[in-house]
């Protein structure tokens, strides 16, 4: 029988949990999300304390915990350190940003692609590589890892990025995605904790959710992490590691200061704490910064992907890992691959080792100028934040729009757009916003029909009310 009488007192969600088979602990979870999905709970919406919903429903504290516990792995409440629990601000969006099957009648400005035209230079090295001597060596099984040429290739690749290391620190991996999921299930478990900033790669998000991992946001000053308050909340929240994007952060398009790449780099070093640089965009960027990874090399997993910057059919990509990890993410490699194409392995290498590579970068890169230029003549006097070298773009909203609404109406007329709320990470408060992939269009034509069509979407009377 509860201790206190919760008749007339205000509780923000009052659970009915009765006639039930389940475990207690499952059967309030499987409520919480019920009441979710049914719109009874919302994003950012308080939930009671844990002893107040336990005295509640007359149940054990620790039932409460329990149940509280499997619905922050399910990514569907955040609980903040003398803040309180919340309901997950990306509650009721898909994280799920590439469509299992085309969609035709929508002009495309959500998943990221790299334009296609260079293809063709990727075409003709593989017809060259199919006439040579060695080709079919590269139809057999071969290293878990990549041959020593295509770690070769890879040091090359990363030293463009401004990352020295040696060939004794490089993997290769089938694409970003890959790595990242290898790196997660060789040095973390289920309820380990990561911080990231508040908005954050989706694909990031999906894989966390699935391995039980919790993504935790990580304190913000000039629109990215605050060093000066990342030692308390680190050790407040129990992170194992921080996963960042410093160029051209996806979806907010923002690149870290030096300054703060440095001091990073320094706690990490003095906490022993494992940093996951992703460096999808970096190969994009006309004035680049060192990496991180420059500065903490045997506390970083430094991922650079050629699927956004050379061909998206290639999957490869290639991970700076530190010596002491080498071995234990060579075997989470295997076990999640068994091994890499050598025969897509050996195409990148190619193209890295010809002129090819970079004459595909210098024309997206010029081609994304272009588009971003358009953007800018458009939406000027909008907030559309982003460089002119960057492959996507994050409009910020007027007053009155949420992200998740916009997303809605630009659908209706045509356009794919991603909200803001796709990539939110807890409840950390949300920027009315969406991404704009400006390179994703496979004409300019087609990106102004898509642009004019999102403008006007802005200049019309809608109410908003109804979203």
């Amino acid at each position: 029988m509860p201790i206190n009488s919760f008749e007339n007192y205000p509780m923000t969600w009052k659970p009915c949990l009765s006639h039930t088979k389940l475990p207690l602990y499952k059967a309030l979870a499987q409520l919480l999300e019920e009441d979710i999905q049914k719109g009874n709970l919302k994003p950012g919406d308080m939930l009671p304390p844990q002893r107040e919903l336990a005295d509640f429903l007359d149940i054990n504290l620790s039932t409460v915990t329990k149940a509280f516990k499997l619905c922050e792995q399910r990514g569907l409440i955040s609980a903040t350190v003398g803040k309180g629990t919340f309901i997950a601000s990306d509650v009721g969006v898909s994280s799920r940003l590439l469509h299992p099957t085309p969609v035709n009648h929508l002009i495309d400005l959500g998943a990221i692609h790299p334009t296609y035209t260079q293809n063709a230079y990727v075409l003709s090295t593989l017809q060259d590589f199919l006439t040579s001597k060695d080709a079919s060596s590269h139809l057999e099984y071969t290293s878990t890892c990549g041959t020593q040429k295509q770690r070769m290739a890879g040091l090359k690749w990363l030293k463009n990025l401004k990352l020295s290391t040696d060939t004794n620190h490089i993997l290769l991996a089938s694409g970003g995605q890959n790595a990242l999921c290898a790196i997660l299930t060789s040095f973390f478990e289920p309820g380990d904790r990561i911080g990231t900033d508040p908005l954050i790669y989706a694909g990031f998000k999906t894989l966390a959710k699935m391995l039980g991992i919790q993504l935790v946001p990580v304190p913000q000053a000039n629109d990215e992490i605050s060093p000066s308050l990342l030692r308390g909340f680190c050790k407040k929240e129990g992170l194992k590691a921080l996963y960042l994007i410093p160029d051209f952060h996806n979806p907010t398009t923002h690149t870290m200061s030096l300054a703060t790449r440095e001091a990073i780099a320094k706690f990490a070093k003095e906490e022993d704490l494992l940093l996951i640089e992703d460096a999808i965009n970096s190969a994009f960027v006309h004035e680049l910064l060192p990496p991180i990874a420059s500065f903490a090399p045997e506390q970083t997993f430094y991922i650079s992907s050629t699927s956004k910057s050379l061909c998206p059919a290639l999957r490869i990509s290639f991970i700076a890992c530190p010596l002491r990890h080498i071995r234990t993410l060579e075997l989470g490699l295997y076990n999640v691959n068994m091994m890499i194409s050598p025969f897509t392995a050996q195409i990148a290498t190619e193209l890295i080792y010809s002129s090819m590579a970079e004459q595909i970068l210098k024309e997206r890169q010029s081609d994304i100028l272009e588009r971003n230029e358009l953007a800018n003549s458009i939406f000027r006097g909008y907030p559309l934040l982003g460089a002119l070298d960057c492959n996507f773009r994050f409009l910020l909203l007027p007053e009155g729009w949420s992200g998740k609404a916009f997303e809605m109406c630009a659908k209706k007329a045509g356009v794919q757009v991603y909200c803001g709320e796709r990539f939110a990470v807890g409840n950390a408060p949300l920027p009315a916003a969406v991404r704009l992939s400006i390179a994703t269009p496979k004409t300019k034509e087609d990106l102004y029909k898509a642009l004019i069509i999102l403008k006007s979407i802005l200049e019309q009377d809608i109410d908003l009310t109804l979203f």
